[in-house]
Formats: structure tokens, C-alpha cells, sequence
């Protein structure tokens, strides 16, 4: 009895994989967009993604969704064509911002212009 209880758990663990490991941490975006044929870089403020965790790797799932999203925004809504976009991601926000800021320090320096683009313009959805 005592070695089928001990299998029971086991396989309940194996099929409920985040169960024991704590409560998953919401994870944080922001966007970056350059373009050879522009010198302006666009970026987006950190959004926080609605339902959406890190897999076990700590990757965003279908994160090319995003920056699809942001890309998208800015082609079709903003009329900017040929844009590459990049997403930035972090269960902090805190780790993500300091990440942000490097960025723009390195793009204050090479004396690039950054636009923001205002979460109230675009959000990133869950696909």
C-alpha cells in the first residue's frame, strides 16, 4: 500500500509539473524598434503581460508574437515600414528596467533618438 501511495505521488507530481514549485511570477515586456532606413528608435514603456509566465527555460512562449505585435503597430498604424523589432522580457520589473535603462544610456551615447510609444497607443495582448 505504502509503495503505491508513493507511486500515486510521484506521477501526480510528474503530471502536475508546477505543482511545488511556488506561484509563477508575472512577467514583464517592453519593445524596441530600429530601422536602417531610420535613425529614430522606437521603444515602448514595460507592460506588464496579463496571464502570461516564463516556460520552464525561463523564455517568453511565442515571444516572436510580440514583437510582431509592436512591428504590425508600427507599419500599419504609424505608416513606419521595414522595422525590426525586439522584445525585452523579466519576472522583475525591477531587473527589467535596469535593462532598460542600459539601452538607452548606450543609445544616449551613440546620440540615437529615441520615441516612446505610450502603453495608452499600443499594448502588448496574450496571444
Amino acid at each position: 500500500m505504502k509503495h503505491i501511495l508513493l507511486i500515486l505521488g510521484l506521477l501526480s507530481l510528474c503530471a502536475f509539473p508546477s505543482y511545488g514549485k511556488g506561484k509563477q511570477k508575472p512577467v514583464y515586456v517592453f519593445g524596441v524598434s530600429t530601422s536602417f532606413t531610420d535613425s529614430i528608435v522606437y521603444r515602448t514603456e514595460i507592460q506588464l503581460l496579463d496571464s502570461v509566465y516564463l516556460d520552464e527555460n525561463k523564455f517568453l512562449p511565442e515571444r516572436y508574437t510580440y514583437s510582431y505585435q509592436m512591428k504590425n503597430y508600427l507599419e500599419y498604424d504609424k505608416g513606419l515600414k521595414d522595422r525590426t523589432c525586439a522584445i525585452y522580457f523579466h519576472n522583475d520589473r525591477a531587473k527589467l528596467n535596469k535593462t532598460l535603462q542600459k539601452l538607452l544610456a548606450r543609445f544616449k551615447k551613440s546620440n540615437t533618438p529615441v520615441q516612446l510609444i505610450n502603453a495608452a497607443d499600443f499594448q502588448f495582448k496574450k496571444e
